[in-house]
């Protein structure tokens, strides 16, 4: 049983920073000190802090938060049952992703619908952050692993039924700009507090900037105490057309607005979507306050190679990749977001910049920035405890050790 009070001495990483002689204190479910070691050794009840052993060279980061993310230890998400998505749940929570969206993909209008209410007790009792749904507003031409046959145009009504059956806890959604009625989906998603996410598109340049920069627009006037105001690029170069010379297409617009801080870019950077070399352009282009690390983890994640199931999809595991059995296309990841940050910093980026972006970065977009993703003062104690490889070896979530 975790002790009420107590108290961890090791390197803090956390907000892009690192402090090599820390000290973080957790009272309950909430961080009471993150600091320097001496700075916590003057508080008045230092000694009412029991300490907590971790290993030589240890250190602490915030739990990470992973908002695209389709299930685990074969639970699908898409086509939810309450036991096996608590099972989900307690695995990628001790796994290290302490904060979680549960994402729907495109399928028939009433399972998603159904999905959605499922997924919303889980939110509701405070498991998950929320929904994200990517789709059913994608292209044909770059729907990846989304079934062609249940993909439209933007239909509000639709997007109705979605945000009530959720009951307020769609959080994000993915569509593709290049499609009728987009702007008028925009400003319903932002309406009802929904972030837009462009993703699965076949657009060109201009297009995929205007809508981007129309997105922007419409969430810097919401108004809404702690609503984000960057549209996010759902996994950037995964669907959607290569970057060319002549014609930069969603990819270079998505750079180009990351750049200019009015787009956050997700990346599933487990080595197999993308190379090391693209990980670290990426990150020194947009900067880590640009990038928001995504682990697009399906029903495979925790389990062997097999046969699985991705919404109405068919998928095939081998060598821990994850295919459409009937064309081969990727078809979400097998990673965990903690592996994805172990991925990133062995392409060559640093581990502060890595954490930032599984962290500060999410929990802004979702308005959780002063709930999660730091190492704070009054922040809820989510806290992972990692030895100088970056293996976990302890998670902490809301003060409970897992």
């Amino acid at each position: 049983m975790t002790a009420t009070r107590l108290v961890m001495f090791a390197t803090l990483v956390s907000d892009g920073l690192k402090l090599t002689d820390g000290a973080l204190a957790i009272d309950g479910d909430r961080i009471r000190f993150a600091g320097n070691k001496d700075d916590f050794l003057l508080l008045d009840d230092a000694e009412e802090f029991v300490e907590h052993p971790v290993p030589q060279g240890a250190i602490l980061t915030p739990g990470l938060i992973d908002i695209h993310c389709h299930g685990a230890v074969g639970a699908d998400f898409a086509a939810p049952e309450h036991q096996s998505v608590g099972e989900a749940l307690r695995f990628l929570h001790r796994a290290g992703t302490t904060t979680l969206l549960a994402s729907l993909v495109t399928a028939e209008r009433g399972s998603m619908i159904e999905a959605a209410e499922i997924l919303a007790e889980f939110a509701e009792a405070g498991q998950i952050a929320g929904i994200h749904a990517e789709g059913p507003f994608l292209s044909q031409d770059r729907c990846g692993a989304q079934d062609p046959r249940f993909l439209s145009d933007p239909q509000p009504e639709f997007v109705d039924e979605l945000m009530a059956a959720s009951r307020g806890q769609l959080r994000t959604m993915t569509y593709a700009p290049e499609l009728a009625g987009t702007e008028e989906l925009i400003s319903q998603l932002v309406a009802y507090g929904i972030v837009p996410s462009l993703g699965h598109s076949n657009a060109s340049y201009q297009v995929a900037a205007d809508s981007l920069r129309f997105a922007r627009e419409q969430l810097r006037s919401a108004g809404v105490d702690g609503f984000t105001e960057k549209p996010t690029v759902t996994h950037l170069f995964n669907g959607m057309p290569s970057l060319h010379h002549r014609e930069p297409g969603p990819v270079g617009a998505s750079l180009e607005l990351a750049r200019q801080d009015d787009a956050l870019l997700e990346l599933i950077a487990d080595g197999v979507h993308l190379s090391p070399e693209t990980i670290r352009l990426v990150f020194n282009i947009a900067r880590a306050r640009g990038v928001i690390l995504v682990s697009d983890s399906m029903a495979a994640t925790g389990l062997a190679d097999g046969q699985y199931s991705l919404g109405p999809q068919e998928v095939v595991v081998a060598q821990g990749q994850a295919r459409l059995a009937k064309d081969n296309s990727l078809a979400g990841g097998t990673s965990t977001l903690l592996d994805i940050v172990r991925t990133v910093v062995a392409s060559g980026v640093p581990l502060v910049q890595a954490i930032y972006a599984a962290t500060v970065n999410p929990a802004s977009l979702i308005g959780l920035a002063d709930e999660v993703g730091s190492l704070h003062y009054g922040f809820a104690a989510d806290v992972l405890v990692l030895d100088q490889d970056l293996n976990l070896v302890q998670t902490f979530r809301k003060g409970e050790l897992l």
